[in-house]
């Protein structure tokens, strides 16, 4: 079965969220806190993601149309690491400039560099692609962008950009995704069947003005940029995650974060559902369950500048 870097949806995934507005080590910041304490929550599910969806993730980059093994790569939103290691283990003599608006993915990725004995291979830089001006990238062979575009709010802008950063024949590949990550069976759990397809409907309503190009198709918008597709590729994502430590917890983790937009978007009785599932010292606790898996869609888009 294929497999792809999935990263749940949240507020900046992969770099596009607005940066601190504070220095990481300043206190007596609430908000600031908050901001800090969401980072580390989104890094952990990033990583339990990168774990859990390792083998698929290869499968794409092995599926990459290129002409060459690229030599400098740019990974933009790339989170704590999972495209930017894969690419380089793919790819061994190449270099990866990795952005990302967020100090504690990128901390997170320097730290996995230093563990992999790659981080001469890893170029961090803390970057909004939203923003108007963009760090200098180089002349990359290849730009990645695994579930990162649907974040932009200019993602036009952005794809313009991309185009005249990359060379002739450079190829960008866009991975995004149908939806969030599925864990439960359509008839659970037994008191609430099918609460997991009501928290991401309710979920989806909550963020639809917010995170409007989410679920797009991107061919149209690259070839309107410049851009020459070639090639796209839809992965069904189906895991067996049955005593599963790792599928549990990242079942957890995407459960966990997905409560905090649906205190107002819920009935009382799916809420307390949702709160069985995710009490760890429950009987009722998602982590005890034996039925889980990990299901999704991914589609990648292989685009090439041409002039």
């Amino acid at each position: 079965m294929p497999h792809t870097h999935s990263p749940a949806p949240r507020p900046g995934a992969s770099g596009v969220h607005q940066p601190q507005d504070h220095d990481p080590l300043e206190d007596h910041d609430p908000s600031h806190e908050h901001g800090q304490a969401e980072d580390q929550g989104q890094a952990e599910l990033l990583d339990l993601d990168a774990e859990v969806l390792a083998e698929h993730l290869a499968t794409i980059t092995a599926w990459l149309p290129l002409e060459a093994p690229p030599r400098r790569i740019v990974d933009l939103g790339c989170g704590t690491g999972a495209g930017a290691f894969a690419l380089l283990d793919r790819f061994p003599d190449a270099h990866v400039t990795a952005v990302d608006s967020s100090s504690e993915h990128l901390r997170r990725l320097r730290e996995k560099a230093c563990a992999q004995g790659v981080a001469d291979r890893v170029h961090p830089v803390r970057a909004d692609l939203d923003d108007a001006d963009w760090p200098d990238l180089g002349m990359p062979d290849l730009v990645w962008a695994s579930a990162s575009m649907h974040h932009l709010a200019h993602p036009e802008r952005a794809l313009r950009r991309i185009h005249d950063v990359l060379p002739p024949g450079g190829l960008f590949a866009v991975v995004e995704l149908a939806g969030s990550p599925r864990f439960l069976p359509p008839d659970a759990p037994e008191d609430r069947p099918g609460l997991e397809e009501r928290c991401h409907a309710a979920h989806d309503r909550h963020h639809a003005a917010r995170m409007p190009h989410r679920g797009a198709d991107w061919g149209p918008k690259l070839t309107a940029a410049g851009f020459a597709l070639d090639g796209q590729r839809t992965l069904q994502v189906d895991i067996a995650g049955s005593r599963d430590e790792t599928v549990a917890a990242y079942a957890l983790s995407s459960l966990r974060r997905l409560r905090g937009s649906l205190t107002d978007a819920l009935p009382a009785e799916d809420l307390a559902a949702l709160d069985r599932l995710l009490d760890t010292g429950g009987p009722h606790s998602i982590a005890r369950r034996d039925d889980l898996a990990v299901r999704t869609v991914r589609t990648v888009w292989a685009a090439r500048r041409g002039d």
